[in-house]
């Protein structure tokens, strides 16, 4: 969606509607998404296989197809890595077959830098304490700049305005979906931000985060778009508002309830980008 978004923004600011370009590059952010996920399945084995002892929820403990022995953990790599390779196809076809600019190549580099590491080592973000700053730049800022760049050669102002939103909102959607791990990752010593801070302390970042995107998607409509867009906004807000007094009541500590608020959590992010989409 965020990628979608930025091709909008070029249309808006008067790129012509590339159609090919755009689903092309559709398979390069799928096939960047594709080594993330796999990744993450490969490398977090063992916090997978912990938390889903510990109590199994829709929004930790992996798919839980390599704790079935459904396919064997090499195949998932080996997927991985070829979906970081067909991404790099894409980018090449797209920056030297459609000439799209020479900044193709660079962004799509990035975010497959920043998706494959995410849980693979030698980087590992996610165990540095900033891997969740990661997804939000490259679930936020660069698909919408991608986009944009994409369809129209430039990057204007506005996506820094629609992106932040975007960034800070999946920012939470990671956070808090560190807390239906968080015993297993401890007793993994997978350093993430929620095993760093302690939920108590992750639970009052998530409010503070979700303030700052509140804020932002103010700052879209007087800077990006119009004021119409916060009246559409309203029912997310809503939703949002409720999820960060229920962090705050300490919901997070009911593990029935946890995964309910990661599943609005989630509608957040996606009615955030809609939103967003939606007032261009």
């Amino acid at each position: 969606m965020p990628y979608l978004l930025g091709n909008a923004l070029a249309w808006r600011e008067g790129a012509a509607r590339r159609l090919d370009v755009l689903l092309w590059g559709v398979l390069g952010v799928v096939c960047i998404m594709l080594a993330t996920y796999l990744a993450g399945e490969f490398w977090d084995q063992r916090e997978d296989r912990l938390s889903v002892a510990l109590g199994k929820s829709r929004f930790a403990g992996g798919s839980g197809m390599l704790q079935q022995a459904a396919v064997a953990p090499n195949t998932v790599l080996a997927a991985s890595v070829l979906s970081v390779a067909l991404a790099l196809c894409v980018g090449t076809i797209l920056q030297y077959g459609y000439r799209t600019g020479p900044w193709t190549l660079p962004l799509g580099i990035l975010g497959a830098i920043g998706g494959f590491f995410y849980s693979s080592r030698p980087l590992r973000w996610v165990g540095r304490g900033w891997g969740e700053l990661w997804i939000g730049f490259c679930y936020g800022w660069l698909p919408v700049a991608a986009g944009c760049y994409l369809q129209g050669g430039a990057i204007p102002a506005a996506v820094h305005w629609l992106s932040l939103p975007i960034a800070l909102t999946i920012f939470n959607v990671i956070l808090l979906n560190e807390f239906p791990d968080y015993e297993a990752d401890l007793q993994a010593t997978k350093r993430n931000l929620a095993g760093r801070l302690g939920r108590e302390r992750a639970a009052f970042l998530y409010v503070l985060i979700a303030a700052l995107s509140w804020m932002s998607m103010s700052c879209a409509a007087r800077r990006a778009l119009s004021t119409s867009l916060i009246r559409m906004y309203l029912p997310v807000l809503i939703l949002s508002v409720g999820l960060a007094g229920a962090m705050l009541r300490g919901w997070w500590r009911d593990r029935r309830r946890l995964e309910w608020l990661c599943g609005a959590n989630l509608i957040v992010n996606l009615g955030t980008t809609a939103t967003l989409m939606l007032n261009l």
